[in-house]
């Protein structure tokens, strides 16, 4: 499963993020970008000690200081299920395929059938 498939379907939910440092985040995912960089809204923030705590109204954090996440164990199945679908869903596809080019016969390079105006069919005598 890909961590950023899982943070988006997140987005809106309430996440657990501890940070390097120790430090814990609880709130909700506004937003992520590729660099897995959250944007948290209504965050309570737990100190390494665990014996401080601070109300945010939004926290930024980037992605090169998450140590871990937690995320509910719904969106952890929905994104399980729905990477299922589209790997049966790739399998299944017995359309044209890259390179295929869908029965193009004997119409490609090199290979003139009787139709063609190659050298010595022109027209008049010669």
């Amino acid at each position: 499963m890909l961590p950023l498939a899982l943070l988006n379907a997140a987005q809106g939910q309430a996440i657990l993020v501890e940070l390097k440092n120790g430090e814990t985040l609880n709130g909700h995912l506004i937003n992520c970008d590729t660099w897995m960089n959250l944007t948290l809204k209504e965050v309570v923030n737990t100190s390494p000690e665990g014996d401080k705590f601070w109300r945010c109204p939004e926290v930024y954090v980037r992605g090169n200081n998450i140590k871990y996440l937690r995320v509910p164990d719904e969106i952890v199945d929905l994104v399980k299920d729905q990477q299922q679908t589209q790997s049966l869903n790739r399998g299944r596809s017995g359309g044209v395929h890259r390179g295929d080019h869908g029965g193009r016969g004997d119409r490609g390079r090199g290979a003139r059938g009787g139709g063609g105006r190659g050298r010595g069919r022109g027209r008049g005598g010669g």
